[in-house]
């Protein structure tokens, strides 16, 4: 009997671990098409001041109109606050900034998906901003916990053909799969979300329901999605190599940089064109918001080359 139950354990045992490989094969075998390009950046780099003298005034001004932003926030209402925060803060800088909620909400307006699933809510998201971009082609998505500098994003992005793919942001690895972390933000352009959008229709390559045996997490079948497409994440880098998408709070990396760069604390924190912070309380997204578009040293002018105006009729900052 004791052989008999040993035999039928291990038996349980290989028949779990064959359903564990077909499950990842099913959800991470690279299988692209042969007729796909795959264009690898790797590292994405905004421009040096450099390469924008070499621009004319024409060009410069051109540029500045050409890159507009369609920002993705998503809420909930069980984060109220932070979804008031987002509203009232940063996402005025958008071009076009829309809210997409799990469930309906008195408090504000949004585009109410009625969807719990994370995936699921996030596909239609992607979906409908895909079909009321307008003239928009870059698209920002983000988390309503997510601080962002949008300006400094348009800058990452100017000079980028915008007939390529883009998937930009902060570039983790899981295994073979090299993926954007969502708490630092997305960056998408027209392009790349064109081809998400179709894939969406393909259920073997990317289902509305995952068929792995364990939840995988929305930024990673993103990744898979777009991988099938010859779309991979890229790292968002200024022109010293610094990421500019953080998934901490200015005064954790300051902290994190005292106590591994002692010498030079500034330089070792983040990038004077940093894009996006998070873990902030909703009083230091204010106060984010405060530092960066109100407080100036009087008497110093910048001379920036060049201005991103804001969007007509918005009362940001």
């Amino acid at each position: 009997m004791l052989s008999e139950g040993g035999s039928f354990m291990k038996g349980v045992l290989m028949g779990g671990l064959f359903c564990l490989v077909l499950s990842l094969l099913g959800n991470l075998s690279p299988g692209m098409e042969s007729s796909i390009q795959d264009l690898h950046h790797h590292h994405v780099k905004a421009p040096s001041k450099e390469e924008l003298k070499r621009l004319t005034d024409t060009e410069m001004e051109e540029l500045s109109h050409q890159v507009g932003v369609y920002c993705i926030i998503m809420v909930q209402p069980k984060i109220l606050v932070y979804w008031a925060t987002a509203r009232d803060t940063w996402s005025k800088h958008c071009d076009k900034a829309e809210f997409y909620t799990s469930e309906s909400s008195k408090a504000f307006e949004a585009v109410n998906l009625n969807e719990k699933d994370d995936w699921a809510r996030l596909r239609k998201a992607l979906m409908h901003a895909f079909e009321n971009a307008g003239d928009l082609r870059w698209f920002f998505l983000a988390q309503a916990t997510t601080f962002a500098i949008i300006e400094n994003l348009k800058y990452l992005v100017l000079t980028k053909d915008h007939t390529e793919p883009f998937y930009i942001g902060h570039t983790m690895k899981s295994g073979e799969l090299e993926y954007v972390e969502y708490e630092s933000g997305i960056v998408l352009n027209y392009e790349a979300l064109k081809r998400l959008v179709k894939v969406f229709q393909d259920e073997e390559k990317c289902p509305e329901r995952g068929r792995a045996l364990w939840k995988l997490s929305e930024e990673k079948q993103l990744a898979i999605c777009l991988k099938y497409t010859g779309v991979f994440a890229e790292n968002g880098e200024d022109s010293h190599g610094k990421c500019l998408f953080n998934s901490k709070s200015v005064d954790s990396l300051i902290t994190d940089s005292m106590k591994n760069n002692p010498t030079n604390v500034v330089e070792g924190c983040c990038s004077d064109l940093a894009v996006t912070f998070n873990g902030m309380s909703p009083n230091q997204m204010q106060v984010m918001m405060f530092g960066v578009y109100r407080l100036r040293p009087f008497g110093h002018d910048f001379h920036d080359s060049l201005l991103f105006y804001p969007p007509e009729s918005s009362d940001n900052d």
